[in-house]
């Protein structure tokens, strides 16, 4: 399970169930993005307070494996790289380039030293660390793997160190690092994976390091379901061969705010994930033990003595029922209170202009009469709203031919304004190099628009919005309604049937973006996030709303 993807207050629930379960580690990746996310400037507080969740593991009992950055996959933005690394173009990432390995250097100098008093040769719960995830999926840099292993080893790391890859002749050969204990990742098949690691590690302990027990879902595609029995069944295969094994996931939890990443393993197949990370596994996304949970503590029980089952207090549900969305604010009313303008002769992309995640307006304006004619942008990532005078003329989405905007321009001319989303970069595969907004110029018919008028939007405060009473809407707009609770909080579920696409607030905090395409329409609000009292749920709608806009929020989920 991922501290990052589960509230603080909520650790120790999850963590006491993953024991109860039969389990005897936990194991989490750590995210570079979610430390640094600007040069510089470190996060190790709240949900980033990683030491507090290993020391919460150890004392209950559990040993931690910790896989820490430069890169962690794991579904999660950019593979848990910072954004602010594609501002400098020159950077090659995951590979012995100075620029990439100065920054490496001066996160480990953070991270590491925080982490060494908790390992094991120290008296605390890490029992072994990762070198790099998955390396050899990527690329064979071999300088690059021993650099990091010498540099955690310096710091001072001196538990097991292992690298993970999958069970393949390429992968194993270019993911490796000698001296260094290798596992595996797979989701069924594992005599043939331990086959093959044996090819190359004949005489080191068996570990999946990586057991795919449930799967994560892409906007406008199925939820992924796994039988319990099934995946018992390959977990009882792998114990017989008395090898290790790490369930991913046991726990999924949220992809909150923007870090949800996107697989494109093809150039012109963008697929971004949702904001429930779910993943159908032993723990539901709200912490409830699933029939896995069970069937997979049984199968263990015949291989350990784990005792009787004891399950802390279950955690309250409520559905809070209908809240009206009573105020609104437009979002072309609000730039001036969300961001300062720039001008620049292309339409240039987010992170040269400092920005990582939410939304990007460029405005320009065009000399008439026109034609009709298609307005064309080169590289659009993710997707955009075109606006002609005001007026939404369309969509135009990555990979997406069948969306197209084309109009006339009148005489006197008119006003451009493209607003970009970033939906997710790239965590896996070749396109890991995933910079956002418009990244190479845009065109009406044959001809390039300049002199473009930028604003940033990363939506990081959404306490400058100054509203209104709200009414129908048919362009970007803030939603303002409270929800008043009158007692201790409880988990609850935000119903978003009937609004479009967009981003979710709860009292400041970004639950994360919100799509009609589904497959969830529910969207995990724990109870931590909410207060007795007035709670102010803020809605960013891209598109329009009802008549009478409201939100419902229910004691259950719907994921599809």
């Amino acid at each position: 399970m991922h501290y990052f993807r589960v509230v603080p207050e909520y650790w120790e629930d999850r963590l006491r169930k993953l024991k109860a379960c039969g389990f005897n580690t936990v194991e989490t990746y750590v995210p570079w993005n979610f430390h640094e996310p600007k040069p510089g400037q470190f996060w190790f507080e709240g949900m980033a307070n990683i030491e507090r969740f290993i020391q919460i593991a150890g004392d209950i009992g559990l040993h931690v494996i910790v896989r820490p950055s430069p890169y962690i996959c794991a579904e999660w933005e950019f593979g848990g790289l910072p954004a602010w690394l594609l501002a400098d173009a020159d950077v090659k990432l995951r590979c012995y380039d100075e620029k990439f390995l100065e920054r490496v250097d001066a996160y480990f100098d953070v991270l590491l030293p925080r982490l060494k008093p908790l390992l094991c040769t120290n008296g605390g719960p890490i029992i072994a660390m990762q070198i790099e995830n998955e390396y050899g999926s990527y690329g064979n840099d071999a300088r690059y793997l021993e650099y990091l292993r010498e540099g955690m080893v310096k710091r001072g790391i001196n538990v097991l160190l292992f690298t993970s890859d999958g069970p393949t002749d390429a992968m194993l050969q270019a993911g490796t690092v000698p001296g260094v204990l290798a596992t595996v990742n797979f989701g069924s098949g594992p005599k043939e994976a331990f086959v093959k690691l044996r090819e190359y590690r004949n005489d080191t302990p068996l570990m999946c390091m990586e057991y795919w027990n449930g799967w994560f879902d892409h906007w406008g595609e199925p939820h992924h379901t796994r039988d319990a029995q099934d995946v018992a069944s390959v977990l009882e295969d792998m114990l017989k061969e008395n090898a290790s094994v790490n369930f991913y996931m046991f726990h999924g939890g949220t992809n909150f705010g923007f870090y949800n990443g996107a697989n494109c393993q093809q150039k012109d197949k963008y697929e971004p994930t949702i904001t429930s990370y779910d993943y159908d596994v032993l723990l539901s996304e709200s912490g409830e033990p699933t029939d896995k949970f069970f069937t997979v503590r049984n199968t263990i029980s015949r291989y350990a003595d784990i005792g009787e089952l004891e399950l802390p207090e279950p955690i309250g549900k409520k559905a809070y029922g209908r809240v009206p969305m009573t105020e609104q604010a437009s979002l072309f009313s609000q730039l001036d209170r969300l961001s300062t303008p720039v001008r620049m002769a292309n339409p240039e992309r987010m992170e040269k202009l400092g920005q990582d995640y939410g939304f990007i307006l460029y405005t320009t304006r065009i000399t008439g009469p026109r034609e009709k004619q298609e307005l064309k942008i080169q590289e659009v990532r993710d997707r955009a709203l075109v606006f002609v005078d005001g007026q939404y003329q369309g969509v135009i989405e990555r990979g997406n031919n069948e969306t197209k905007v084309s109009f006339a321009v009148p005489p006197e001319g008119a006003e451009i304004s493209i607003l970009v989303e970033n939906m997710g970069r790239i965590n896996y595969g070749p396109y890991l190099k995933d910079c956002k907004g418009i990244t190479d110029g845009v065109r009406h018919g044959f001809q390039f628009l300049f002199d473009w008028t930028i604003h940033t939007l990363p939506l990081d405060n959404t306490s400058l919005l100054a509203y209104k009473a709200a009414g129908p809407q048919n362009s970007p707009a803030f939603f303002r309604g409270i929800l008043q609770v009158d007692e201790a909080a409880k988990d609850t579920f935000l119903d978003m049937t009937g609004w479009t696409k967009g981003v979710i607030f709860i009292n400041g905090f970004n639950l994360g973006r919100y799509w009609n395409k589904g497959p969830q329409s529910t969207y995990y609000v724990p109870a931590p996030l909410l207060r007795q009292g007035d709670n102010e749920i803020v809605i960013f709608e891209l598109h329009g709303t009802l008549e009478q806009p409201a939100v419902t929020f229910a004691d259950e989920p719907k994921l599809g």
